[in-house]
C-alpha cells in the first residue's frame, strides 16, 4: 500500500470513529449516514491530494498544547466572571474599546490559535488581522488588557516547535 491508501484509511477509521463517539447512536441508519459521510470526507480528500498535495502542518508541541488548553480554560473561567460582574451590574459599567495587539507567532496556526483564544475569552473579539497584530474589540477595555493579551501571545508562541520562515 501506497503512503496516500494508508493515510486515507487512517482517516477513514479516525472519522469513523469520531462519528461513533459523537452520535452514541447505533442504529442502521445512523451508522449508514456516518459510513456514506465518511466516505464522502475520504473521497472529496482523496481528490483534493490529486490536485495539489498540499499538507497542513501542525508546528505544534503536544504536551505544551495541552497545557495550554488548560491555562486558557482558567483564563475563560476568569473573564466570564469579570463579564457577568458587568452584566449584572445595575450601571452596567462598560468602557468599549478598538485597540491594536501585536502578535509574535510566525505560523499560521499559531496566529489563528491566538486570534480564536482571544475570541473566546468573553468580552474580547478578534475583529480583523494585519500583518503582525490583531485589531481586538473589548466590552470593558482597561491598559491591563494589553498585559493580558501580551501573556496569551506569550504562551501561543511557547507551543509553537517551528518557526516559519
Amino acid at each position: 500500500m501506497g503512503k496516500l491508501q494508508v493515510r486515507l484509511i487512517g482517516t477513514a477509521i479516525f472519522l469513523s470513529a469520531l462519528w461513533l463517539l459523537m452520535s452514541g447512536l447505533y442504529k442502521p441508519l445512523i451508522l449508514g449516514l456516518g459510513a456514506v459521510s465518511v466516505l464522502l470526507v475520504v473521497y472529496v480528500l482523496h481528490r483534493m491530494d490529486s490536485v495539489d498535495e498540499d499538507r497542513v502542518t501542525l508546528p505544534l508541541s503536544p504536551i505544551a498544547s495541552i497545557g495550554y488548553f488548560f491555562w486558557l480554560l482558567v483564563e475563560i473561567a476568569r473573564a466570564n466572571w469579570a463579564v457577568t460582574k458587568i452584566v449584572l451590574s445595575p450601571k452596567m459599567p462598560i468602557t468599549q474599546h478598538l485597540f491594536a495587539v501585536p502578535y509574535t507567532q510566525k505560523s499560521d496556526v499559531g496566529q489563528v490559535i491566538f486570534a480564536n483564544s482571544i475570541t473566546l475569552t468573553p468580552g474580547t473579539l478578534t475583529v480583523e488581522t494585519d500583518l503582525g497584530y490583531f485589531l481586538v474589540h473589548a466590552l470593558d477595555y482597561s491598559p491591563d488588557d494589553l498585559v493580558a493579551l501580551a501573556d496569551m501571545d506569550a504562551h501561543v508562541t511557547a507551543i509553537e516547535t517551528e518557526r516559519a520562515g
